[in-house]
């Protein structure tokens, strides 16, 4: 299975921001962003304020596909759905990442990060509406109730991902029960609920060349 093994702070600073890529350490003094706020590498340091307009929309897409760990191939094929969709092309976009099992499950405190949800979910250890789902990429619909397994609720990691991210509280489009490890997606996400730092518009831009 293809999967990104580049050093996730690393994709922050490259990024110039916080993806969120390493559970509780983004929220600390020990981020790599907050202590290096420039780009890694030998000439990470060099103040370089012009850049191409194609190079504006490639950063971006990449920005986009790190944020939610997508392999390129994976999201050539999900921004052919969203082309398909009904609707605005790049709200559809996000609308489909957010919609990803992995993705849900790190809303729901299953993980602190998107990668640690990704793994509890190819371990067997999700359920949707009470059947065991291991691929990542599982489109879920509004009603779905996704919970953990029962065998994944000792872990003490997935415990304290689910308590920080009932401190720090839920997005509005989905329901969590933190004590009984499940939750709701009632809603697919709209565009004002999702963050403002992303460009989506970019993204269009750059396929539709």
């Amino acid at each position: 299975m293809a999967r990104n093994l580049d050093a996730k702070c690393r994709k922050c600073r490259r990024e110039g921001e916080k993806l969120f890529l390493k559970a509780e350490k983004c929220f600390t003094e020990k981020c790599a962003v907050e202590r290096r706020a420039y780009a890694p590498g030998q000439h990470g340091q060099k103040k370089n304020s012009r850049q191409s307009e194609y190079g504006g929309q490639l950063r971006e897409k990449q920005k986009l596909r790190r944020i939610y760990g997508v392999l390129e191939g994976q999201f050539r094929l999900t921004y052919k759905r969203a082309e398909k969709a009904r609707g605005i092309t790049g709200e559809s976009l996000l609308q489909i990442l957010e919609s990803r099992l992995d993705n849900v499950a790190y809303r729901m405190g299953f993980g602190g990060s998107r990668a640690e949800a990704r793994q509890t979910v190819r371990h067997n250890g999700v359920l949707v509406n009470g059947k065991r789902v291991n691929i990542p990429s599982f489109t879920v619909k509004p009603g779905d109730v996704v919970e953990v397994a029962e065998g994944s609720k000792g872990q003490l990691r997935l415990k304290s991902s689910l308590a920080a991210a009932e401190q720090r509280g839920f997005p509005e489009w989905i329901e969590v029960d933190a004590k009984a490890f499940k939750g709701t997606f009632k809603a697919v996400p709209q565009r004002s609920e999702l963050p403002a730092t992303i460009n989506e518009h970019l993204v269009v831009e750059l396929y539709s060349k």
